[in-house]
């Protein structure tokens, strides 16, 4: 236990846990002084059986689990990612009975760690039921575990070809040839067809593995007479309803028109135009309209950009308490909806976003979203790429919709307050702010709200910081602000 000690402490303390235990992990295998760390020990620890005692609202009771389970939640789901990232140094066999253990607590599991003990089954569960047409039933484990530790067919087989590039790489002269016969620029050849068409096949082929939802800005679409006519008389009620029972029933009403009828429910929705109705009423549609399916996108999405997204993207002053109570709701039953059809065109609002915004953002991601998915979120937005910051938005409130993110002090603001909840940004992230920061230092000289982000940054992402150090001291230099000391003076020590 005591040689996992050091492991166990990056799990807990660490910011970037996986990278971090990934490089312990390597560090340990190739110290010839610590023989007990192995693979196999590891998972032996996580999965060895302990008595717990659980809390009962009658009387304590002694339950069997998993060392692993006697861990916090936190330390749970970070083990299991981590285990998910380094699967190949693992025993599928042994990894996938630790996610199914990990599983069978049900209601009694906390929902991160059964999301990443989900996705580490995921990772190493056979895509098909082959396999147990090739199963000795008779060599048991043994079989699995040689498995594990043979060296791959192909690559016996190239190590048996004498006529090798390099004796480290299975790889022939011809072969490596024959892989980079690549066109120069300003010359000719037949070959760039065929660099083109294989990597369209691989776009496709990816398209192929990754179930990913393209999600693209609707149109409307032509809708008869009879349903035009439902889509008005239900705009008319929403505006003089005056009972929260009453706009409950028009919820119902708006939801099997959309849902039920075959019709284009983004084209009804524009008819309809629930973002006019107040914002008690708005948090009645909202909170009725959720049709409880497991799907993340598509109607909840449309939900949000209907009535929520249109009130928020020209809001001057704080939002009411009972429409951002009834959105932060909605969003945690619907997380990836409210990243596509709320979070991003609102932080790609024309203009920039303001303080309001800013608030009702920042709530929205401290309290519906994982730490790692905020993480996932800003870097998509910080990405140069248009094409990665997709957003569901109906078409009459495009305009007010940009495809740039546009720097405002309010943004800066935003960010700080990211960093300060400890959402750990990637390295991607980190770059493109600090080329941002070096465009942006002489506009935001005055401003304090940039001061105090930057020296966030500073404080919460040093360890990431010391190869930006000299470029990071020019740009606060062009500031003039309280903290702008500080931020030297932590820049100087990295």
């Amino acid at each position: 236990m005591e040689a996992w000690v050091p492991l166990f402490d990056i799990f807990m303390n660490s910011p970037s846990p996986d990278f971090e235990a990934s490089l312990w992990l390597r560090q340990s295998f190739n110290a010839s002084s610590t023989p007990t760390i192995t693979t196999g020990s590891f998972l032996s620890l996580l999965t060895k059986p302990c008595d717990a005692v659980v809390a009962d609202s009658s009387s304590p009771r002694t339950k069997r689990v998993m060392w692993v389970q006697t861990l916090p939640s936190l330390v749970q789901s970070r083990i299991l990612s981590f285990l998910a990232l380094e699967k190949q140094r693992f025993c599928s066999r042994d990894l996938s009975r630790l996610a199914r253990n990990v599983l069978s607590g049900d209601g009694e599991v906390e929902f991160w760690v059964k999301r990443a003990a989900r996705n580490l089954l995921d990772q190493v569960s056979e895509s098909s039921f082959e396999w147990i047409s090739s199963l000795g039933l008779d060599s048991g484990g043994e079989r699995a575990t040689e498995e594990f530790q043979a060296v791959p067919d192909w690559l016996k087989d190239a190590a048996g070809d004498s006529d090798l590039l390099l004796p480290w790489l299975p790889v022939s002269p011809d072969e490596l040839n024959s892989r980079t016969n690549f066109v120069g620029c300003g010359e000719s050849g037949d070959h760039s067809d065929e660099l083109v068409a294989d990597a369209g096949d691989g776009e496709e082929r990816m398209d192929e593995m990754v179930e990913e939802i393209e999600i693209v800005q609707s149109k409307y679409s032509p809708l008869d007479a009879e349903v035009e006519n439902m889509a008005a008389t239900l705009k008319s009620q929403i505006l003089t309803c005056e009972s929260s029972s009453k706009t409950g029933d028009l919820a119902a009403q708006i939801r099997e028109l959309c849902l039920q009828r075959g019709v284009d429910s983004f084209a009804i929705l524009g008819l309809i135009e629930p973002w006019e109705a107040d914002d008690e009423a708005a948090s009645v549609l909202i909170s009725h309209l959720s049709d409880g399916s497991e799907e993340e996108l598509g109607w909840p999405s449309q939900v949000l950009c209907s009535i929520i997204l249109p009130k928020l993207l020209v809001l001057e002053e704080p939002a009411s308490r009972v429409l951002v109570t009834a959105t932060i709701e909605y969003c945690k039953l619907h997380q990836r909806a409210a990243v596509y059809g709320l979070l991003f065109p609102l932080v790609l609002r024309r203009g920039g976003i303001n303080n309001p915004i800013c608030d009702v953002v920042a709530r929205i991601i401290r309290e519906c979203l994982h730490p790692a998915h905020v993480s996932a979120f800003f870097q998509k937005l910080l990405c140069e790429e248009e094409h990665v910051r997709s957003f569901i938005c109906l078409p009459r409130f495009q305009c007010l919709i940009s495809n740039e993110l546009a720097w405002t002090e309010s943004l800066f603001n935003l960010l700080q307050n990211i960093l300060n909840n400890d959402v750990h940004l990637t390295l991607d992230s980190i770059h493109h702010l600090i080329h941002q920061v070096q465009e942006l230092a002489g506009a935001f000289s005055e401003s304090l709200k940039f001061g105090n982000f930057l020296l966030c940054l500073v404080t919460k992402c040093s360890p990431f910081l010391k190869s930006y150090k000299i470029s990071l001291s020019e740009a606060v230099e062009q500031t003039n602000t309280l903290v702008t000391k500080s931020i030297l003076s932590k820049l100087s020590v990295l």
